[in-house]
């Protein structure tokens, strides 16, 4: 970390007496921080939903992609990372800072168990900038505020949202959220965004009961959607080829099999 802010704890506490997403996630992509109660119900809603560790594989390696994309291809030199969950490798600002070492990465969570890691995680090349804030993604204008104390928001922004919006049940709220983040980034923004859903095409029928045992003994509530629904975040923005696609198969391998999990990178015009 180059400049940025003290980190500091959010309201929440940390309660390890009940799974957490971002333990649990952690879990099924093989990391080590989480506890025996998130491993216990990983495993249930694995047996459950076998799928969900692909998912969880293939939401990062899309990230990997998106992120290089951006700064490789599009030029895209400060990155907000909304809902980042635990430190891992290859995270944004190690991918996006190996290809443009000057890249700024604000990293947004409000989990408490991410705040105790956040300083292994905010590292930085000599030339860019790592930050973290302390915000939840229902609060956009929060987020808006403590990110433009390190991101210059006159300049284009990627806006990443993987995994997150399925946190906010109500999808009127979900979209108020995305578009009142990308009104706060000028054209030549991007939205990359991931969103599981339900659809049977792409192996979601599990979905459901899965997620229903989940919101009964974990933590938060988290809901799928249909592909339509989620093509709504992306309205008013140009789609990046291939589009609106399981996330495992977007800019993938062309052997890649699908994920009930869709993936997309748009454009503000």
């Amino acid at each position: 970390m180059t400049e940025g802010r003290p980190v500091t704890a959010g309201a929440a506490r940390l309660n390890t007496s009940v799974a957490h997403n971002a333990r649990v996630w952690n879990y099924w992509i093989g990391g080590k921080d989480h506890y025996e109660v998130d491993q216990r119900v990983g495993e249930h809603v694995a047996g459950m939903f076998p799928v969900i560790r692909a998912v969880a594989r293939a939401d990062r390696e899309f990230l990997a992609r998106a992120v290089a994309f951006l700064a490789g291809e599009r030029g895209i030199r400060q990155f907000l990372d909304i809902g980042t969950g635990l430190p891992t490798v290859e995270n944004t600002h190690e991918i996006a800072q190996r290809i443009a070492p000057e890249s700024r990465v604000v990293y947004v969570d409000n989990d408490p168990i991410v705040l105790v890691h956040a300083r292994s995680l905010l590292t930085s090349s000599p030339e860019g900038v790592t930050d973290y804030l302390d915000a939840d993604v229902r609060d956009p204008d929060a987020i808006v505020r403590g990110a433009g104390a390190t991101l210059d928001l006159d300049r284009p922004v990627a806006v990443m949202l993987l995994g997150i919006l399925n946190f906010v049940p109500d999808t009127g709220e979900a979209r108020r959220v995305v578009r009142r983040l990308m009104a706060a980034v000028p054209s030549g923004s991007h939205l990359v965004l991931t969103h599981p859903t339900h659809d049977p095409d792409v192996g979601g029928e599990g979905n459901a009961a899965a997620m229903e045992f989940w919101n009964a003994n974990a933590t938060p509530p988290i809901t799928a959607r249909g592909r339509t629904e989620i093509a709504g975040f992306l309205d008013g923005l140009d789609l990046v080829e291939p589009g609106l696609v399981p996330c495992s198969q977007w800019r993938a391998e062309p052997a890649a099999a699908a994920v009930p999990q869709f993936g997309a990178v748009a454009v503000k015009r």
